[in-house]
């Protein structure tokens, strides 16, 4: 059942302006019968204590409405689904990073977990370290027979209940660099997990959703709204953006709600274990020498610490991306997009917004200037 405001709440709200607009109110009154406009002789007066003796006879339409919004707003946020541990979940690159911390979290909830990793020693490591109520299984996005494999599994375990959450997590964010130093190779090895593995993952588990009436979680970027850095990745990313809108049009008069994860800039495995120099130094190496003299070693150089510098100012608390995930499963509002984190609330996402020539200056400036430049 959905929770509403209790109706003397929604009376006060109305009837009632609210506490700034009194004091407002209060003051200006205050200011109007105690306030003279002298000379230098006789300077401004004001009273010690403003008048409150006006009586709140007008409401706030604007605070009401703010009021309720919040209120609104607090009451979805804790409307929780009811029988949580009867619940399976199913959630794929669970050997770390966000993956392997919700596992953790909705296995501290009761909730019954089914995560699938990409290595045996991932699987091992996360099954003795939960309890029996999280299984593991090998899962290669890429593989059409592994996923097969992985979707008859889950239909094993949940039977005729069903699945209630598919979080698509796995993901992969390298190669990246400018375009024109990559390959199709290089593309395509980035895109197939993000996007293709994405979708088909979802094409066999979603008959189980629908059974269930649940939730498909998708996990996207903030480089989903705006392409902050060539390769596969952003491309990959705005793909998600697309199939989840229009998965979720096609499933909404089936019960099932799709969810958008956009996080910021976080500090995963996502990146690989090499580090950002070496590989960099690989991409410009195996570059024709026609290419690498348009834009010159200084580009390369200073393309290399740009990105040095934003991987290090990446946030190392995952918890909250994973808290997003978390409500977008047990929640009986789940929204249809979270922005977890600061740069992507208040650099990624109104970048995305603005203009498309204002948001080209503003990361046209983050670029170097290549040696041939006009």
């Amino acid at each position: 059942m959905v929770m509403h405001p209790p109706i003397e709440i929604i009376k006060w709200l109305i009837q009632e302006p609210c506490v700034c607009c009194q004091w407002k109110k209060a003051l200006l009154s205050g200011f109007q019968q105690t306030a003279s406009w002298g000379s230098e002789d006789q300077p401004l007066q004001l009273s010690p204590e403003p008048n409150t003796s006006w009586p709140p006879a007008s409401s706030c339409p604007m605070a009401a409405i703010t009021d309720l919004s919040f209120m609104y707003r607090w009451f979805k946020n804790c409307n929780l689904v009811r029988n949580l541990s009867d619940k399976y979940v199913f959630i794929t690159g669970c050997d770390s990073g966000f993956g392997n911390l919700l596992a953790r979290q909705l296995v501290d909830r009761g909730m019954r977990v089914l995560a699938a990793c990409f290595t045996e020693e991932g699987a091992q490591k996360l099954q003795q370290d939960t309890s029996y109520r999280l299984q593991t299984t090998l899962l290669d996005v890429t593989k059409t027979e592994s996923i097969k494999a992985a979707a008859q599994w889950v239909r094993d375990q949940v039977g005729e209940q069903g699945l209630w959450a598919l979080v698509n997590n796995a993901g992969v964010g390298l190669p990246s660099g400018p375009n024109e130093w990559l390959t199709k190779e290089d593309f395509v090895k980035v895109i197939n997990v993000n996007l293709v593995g994405l979708i088909e993952v979802t094409l066999h588990m979603l008959p189980m959703v629908k059974k269930a009436r649940g939730r498909v979680i998708n996990m996207s970027s903030s480089g989903g709204r705006v392409a902050i850095i060539g390769g596969g990745y952003c491309v990959s990313k705005f793909g998600v953006e697309a199939f989840s809108d229009s998965i979720r049009r096609e499933l909404h008069y089936f019960g099932v709600k799709v969810s958008i994860i956009e996080p910021g800039n976080y500090r995963t495995s996502i990146l690989g274990k090499e580090g950002m120099v070496s590989r960099m130094r690989k991409l410009w190496e195996r570059l024709p020498q026609e290419t690498r003299d348009s834009y010159g070693e200084d580009y390369f150089h200073i393309y290399t610490e740009k990105l040095k510098n934003m991987m290090q100012l990446a946030e190392p608390r995952i918890r909250e991306v994973t808290d997003s995930m978390e409500h977008a499963i047990v929640s009986r509002s789940p929204r249809i997009r979270y922005n977890p984190g600061l740069d992507a609330k208040l650099l990624y996402v109104p970048l995305a917004k603005l203009p498309t020539p204002v948001t080209d200056f503003i990361l046209s400036r983050y670029l170097p200037r290549p040696a041939d430049s006009v």
